[in-house]
């Protein structure tokens, strides 16, 4: 990991480096205790030269203030777009309950059912062997073969 120097970290306590790069001090601060140190040896030095609140509770008062002012604009003219109806889960929800109801009172569900009955009669359904039953019953009659042979053989 590489770390900053004292004279860096003078020039990002005094607000002379770019926004890209001071972000990349800032995400350096959160991993480096080495620097962290400097960073807080720089900030006692500088101070003096830092501006001062006067009346830090009025100070707070204030940003307090303009936070909730904020969020009252917010609920009266808020900037996300309002999502249109068809695009809305109750929406689908409902769709789906009235093309429900509607196969029901058709009967459609009822066919569905009668014609699901005639393809699973037994009748209908092939036995089919699968490969893997059809390599074992080779292989059982490649081995009989050799148990007549040797029979034969020994007799």
């Amino acid at each position: 990991m590489s770390h900053y120097q004292l004279e860096q970290w003078k020039a990002y306590v005094n607000d002379d480096l770019d926004e890209k790069v001071r972000e990349v001090y800032e995400e350096h601060l959160y991993s480096c205790d080495q620097c962290l140190d400097l960073y807080f040896q720089v900030v006692a030095e500088q101070e003096e030269f830092l501006p001062v609140l006067s009346n830090e509770a009025d100070f707070t008062n204030t940003i307090m203030a303009r936070i909730e002012e904020s969020n009252k604009s917010e609920k009266l003219h808020p900037n996300v777009k309002k999502v249109p109806f068809h695009q809305r889960a109750i929406f689908h929800y409902t769709l789906a309950a009235a093309m429900t109801i509607l196969l029901m009172i058709t009967g459609v569900f009822q066919s569905i059912t009668s014609y699901v009955g005639t393809i699973q009669n037994p009748v209908a359904i092939e036995e089919k062997n699968s490969v893997t039953k059809g390599i074992v019953d080779k292989t059982f009659a490649w081995m009989d073969t050799f148990d007549t042979m040797n029979k034969e053989a020994g007799k």
